[in-house]
């Protein structure tokens, strides 16, 4: 059966802020669990007034100490900012602080517009270097003790955690990511919602896998953007924000996610504008987005999907997450999973 995960980028609604977009990530990640998602990942960006998701690792620390059972991880860590070592030691101490729950998902894009990146270097004098394969190998050493001997690195291995450790994905759309995530042998996490025309990158990573002390099998999960509610047309209308939103967003206009109301009435003065500007986002009701999702995880051979979901009204992404939990039978699932005693 295809798995269910959560991923979230803590969205910033218009009259709202950014910590009440933080505390609704750690009541969404609790929901997730209770439901019976298996992985809930928090995202990053950076610059941007909609989403307030800038430092995944705090994000993962947070919803971990929040939860009891439910995978947490980053989805993902933007790699090219940062050393391999300072993440290494980031999500080893997270590891050791929560056990075998935690996900270290890498990717490679930059997280942000070109004043982000320069925000973010500390040598602003030349531009990022091509090196993120020799940062992934690096990263895998520390996590795994992997220097061989004599390498002037080795004996950082030690890291503070120990023995806790993160299970590392690679993340990303493109056939270098997949090939990467193939050859490392590693699991491959692909972003439907940024790029729908990613799925031979999906094929091409099961084809190419070559089996690690990690994984023996070759594990796709694929993150698909969507909005569910009662009816067909209500989610239409949840999700006019994230319409809107794309698409000022491609005309170079950033804010926070705006009203449904506001959104509504933008769209009916550009009849003819791509909803969501190339995008996919599954929306419907919850029959009509489990047939979508299926799909769309049968397209890319994924073995999970991860639900991205953008809502400006925080109990409305709830219960999208609530109704495709139940079109899935997640929380069935999951009830019968527990002992007797506990559900006496």
């Amino acid at each position: 059966m295809l798995r269910l995960a959560v991923l979230d980028q803590s969205p910033i609604a218009e009259g709202g802020t950014g910590q009440q977009a933080l505390r609704n990530t750690i009541d969404l990640a609790r929901h997730a669990e209770s439901l019976g998602y298996g992985r809930y990942w928090l995202a990053e960006h950076h610059g941007t007034p909609m989403l307030a998701c800038s430092s995944p690792e705090i994000l993962v620390g947070a919803v971990a100490a929040a939860t009891e059972k439910i995978r947490v991880g980053s989805g993902g860590v933007m790699l090219s900012h940062y050393s391999p070592y300072k993440v290494a030691e980031v999500f080893s101490v997270l590891g050791g602080l929560y056990g075998k729950r935690i996900d270290l998902g890498v990717g490679r894009a930059p997280g942000g517009e070109l004043e982000t990146i320069y925000a973010l270097q500390r040598d602003r004098r030349h531009l990022l270097p091509e090196d993120y394969a020799e940062q992934v190998g690096e990263l895998l050493a520390f996590l795994e003790d992997g220097f061989p001997a004599g390498h002037p690195l080795a004996r950082l291995a030690k890291l503070p955690g120990a023995p806790g450790t993160a299970e590392v994905w690679i993340l990303g759309t493109s056939p270098a990511s997949a090939e990467l995530a193939a050859a490392l042998g590693l699991p491959y996490g692909v972003a439907d919602f940024i790029d729908p025309g990613s799925a031979p990158s999906g094929r091409l990573y099961r084809e190419r896998f070559v089996p690690s002390r990690g994984l023996k099998r070759p594990e796709v999960s694929v993150a698909v953007g969507t909005v569910c509610a009662e009816t067909g047309e209500e989610a239409e209308r949840v999700a006019a924000s994230w319409s809107m939103a794309i698409n000022l967003a491609g005309r170079g206009q950033f804010g926070p996610l705006p009203s449904v109301t506001r959104a509504l009435a933008f769209l009916a003065a550009e009849p003819g504008l791509d909803s969501f500007a190339g995008r996919r986002v599954v929306v419907g009701s919850p029959g009509s987005v489990r047939e979508q999702l299926e799909q769309i995880g049968e397209e890319y051979g994924a073995d999970e999907v991860m639900i991205h979901t953008l809502a400006h009204n925080h109990a409305a992404r709830r219960r999208s997450y609530e109704l495709i939990a139940d079109a899935f039978g997640l929380r069935q699932a999951r009830r019968a999973r527990e002992p007797a005693r506990r559900r006496r």
